[in-house]
Formats: structure tokens, sequence, C-alpha cells
């Protein structure tokens, strides 16, 4: 990389620093291409951009940034994912740790809030941003539902009540 090169690298990065709430660190100790691949492929169908950046060029573009506190983190061969749902990327990473002891979750930034691995760890148990919606939803139409069977309840049993009586009058004329 030149000069220039460097610079647009720092630049955007930088940017993508000021846009997302959400960066995990990992580091990748003896990851075979088709492991980096495998892992790429799981990131990117989650929605997650995993990039691999020299340490010290990450470190200049975090300067000024809400993830400032990230910054000790970045030793060795390491590799940073976000996402626009903070839980995404740390979801795949730490899935993906789980099943392969070569890539190791060592932490991360909500926000200005500096997590160390079990941080991550405990933000990726949570629902996805997807599922939290899809139980508001759910909530939300509950009572709607519940009021719905309320007020048909009583329609449905004056109805049976007339029948009984329609029945009874039909067998009171029979007799």
């Amino acid at each position: 990389m030149d000069r220039t090169e460097k610079r647009e690298f720092v630049a955007g990065l930088a940017q993508v620093f000021a846009e997302t709430s959400m960066v995990v660190v990992t580091r990748n100790d003896g990851l075979t291409v088709a492991e980096v691949t495998d892992l790429r492929r799981r990131m990117r169908a989650a929605g997650v951009t995993f990039k691999v950046a020299k340490n010290r060029l990450a470190i200049l573009a975090l300067e000024g940034t809400q993830f400032d506190g990230i910054k000790p983190l970045l030793k060795g061969p390491t590799a940073l994912a976000w996402a626009a749902d903070p839980v995404a990327a740390a979801k795949v990473a730490v899935d993906y740790a789980k099943t392969n002891e070569k890539l190791v979750v060592v932490g991360g930034a909500l926000g200005a809030q500096t997590l160390d691995a079990s941080g991550v760890k405990a933000l990726a148990e949570l629902p996805s941003l997807d599922a939290l919606r899809a139980k508001l939803l759910g909530l939300i139409q509950a009572p709607a539902t519940k009021i719905a069977g309320v007020l048909a309840a009583p329609a449905g049993q004056l109805a049976r009540v007339f029948g009984a009586y329609a029945e009874k009058g039909q067998e009171a004329e029979a007799a």
C-alpha cells in the first residue's frame, strides 16, 4: 500500500466507525483460507462486514471516534466486524469462535462502552433486532386478538341460547 491508499483506507474506516454502533475485535491465529472464506460468508449472510486491517491503520482511524477505547485490543493478527444491527456482529463472531478455536473474540465496543470478550458473548446471547421486532408485534397483536375473542363470545353464547329456545319451541309444537 502506498501513502494515498493508506490515507483512503484510514478515511474509509473512520467513516465506518462514525456510522456504526458496534465493533467486535477478533484475533485469528492460523485460520486457513477456507476457514476465513466460510467466516466471511457467514458474516455477509448476517449483514456483517468483516475486515482484516493493519493495527496501526485501524488505530489511526479510531482517533476521535466513540470506539477509541478498543485501541489496546489491537495487538497481533486482528480483524474487525461491524453491522447495522449491533447484535449480529457479536452473534456471528461468537458462534464461529465456538466451532473454531483459531478465532478468538478479544472484545469490542458498543458505542462509547468498551466490552471485553465476556461482554461481547453476553451481547451475542441477546435476540436480534428482527426477533425483538417480531416479539413486539406479537405483544401488540395479542390484546387485539383477545378483545375480538371476548367480544365474539357473548354473541356466540346468545346464538346458542336462541338455538336452544328454537329447538324447545319445535319440540313443543311437535308434541
